[in-house]
């Protein structure tokens, strides 16, 4: 099961997220995701875990708990371009403009 943790302390690392994980079972990996610009961590990251009860069992007690000084959020990841998880761009679809046809 793949694991979305947010409200990451800003100095938490990929390793601390798998330790802390590891007190409920395997973890796959585990990864704090840093901005690509400035090279600070975005305060959020993933966590999978090959054995969903383990899974399960680390949303329900490490949700809302303090973490390397941040009280932490822990729910199961949505897939990929499911929900508000993709990026919008700035330009295009906006409507607007001239268009002869109409």
């Amino acid at each position: 099961m793949n694991l979305f943790v947010a409200k990451l302390s800003p100095s938490t690392t990929s390793e601390d997220l798998n330790d802390l994980f590891a007190e409920y079972g395997e973890v796959d990996s585990a990864k704090v995701i840093f901005d690509r610009e400035t090279g600070n961590s975005r305060c959020f990251g993933f966590v999978e875990m090959p054995d969903d009860e383990s899974a399960n069992r680390a949303i329900s007690e490490l949700n809302e708990v303090e973490f390397d000084g941040s009280d932490i959020v822990v729910k199961k990841a949505r897939p990929k371009g499911e929900g508000g998880g993709q990026r919008r761009s700035n330009f295009g679809g906006g409507g607007g403009g001239y268009n002869s046809r109409y």
